[in-house]
């Protein structure tokens, strides 16, 4: 998914695949139906309708960043629970930017993982001269999208 130079990324389908065999503390992943619906989904940036079949997991996305550019995360590695779907998935439709209707923080992060900074963005038209500006900071590297109320990491943005 992009929104022009910014490329928003679900959590690619075999680390997804990966997570409901073994999440990222190591345990397995339980499904369950969703009866009531709108759980933010880290697959497809949508929000679950009822009776979807998905399931809560542990995951580390600076971890997962680091490992895959050969970063150390150090101190600033850490996970929390992400809602995916339990069985495969389509992945994201649309160039929109997900889960804009509430309070979010946008947490910067240098190319040796390293937190550069964050920012509250309050309103729907606020994200992407949000995100622009973070990115116009040569460090950043990448933007985590985290949920106010719990912290939970939502999805990350890199250049385009």
């Amino acid at each position: 998914m992009t929104t022009a130079t910014l490329l928003v990324r679900a959590l690619p389908p075999q680390v997804v695949k990966d997570l409901l065999v073994r999440d990222d503390s190591g345990c397995p992943a339980v499904p369950s139906t969703d009866g009531e619906g709108g759980a933010p989904l880290r697959c497809c940036l949508r929000r679950s309708s009822p009776g979807e079949r998905i399931a809560l997991v542990s995951y580390a996305p600076l971890r997962r960043w680091a490992a895959e550019t050969g970063v150390d995360p150090g101190a600033y590695d850490e996970q929390g629970p992400v809602f995916v779907h339990a069985e495969e998935c389509a992945g994201p439709e649309g160039d929109g930017l997900p889960f804009t209707s509430a309070h979010r923080v946008l947490r910067r992060y240098s190319a040796d993982g390293r937190i550069l900074g964050g920012r509250l963005v309050e309103a729907p038209e606020d994200f992407v001269p949000a995100l622009r500006e973070a990115f116009a900071e040569e460090a950043v590297a990448l933007v985590h999208v985290r949920a106010v109320e719990y912290g939970c990491f939502l999805y990350e943005v890199r250049r385009g």
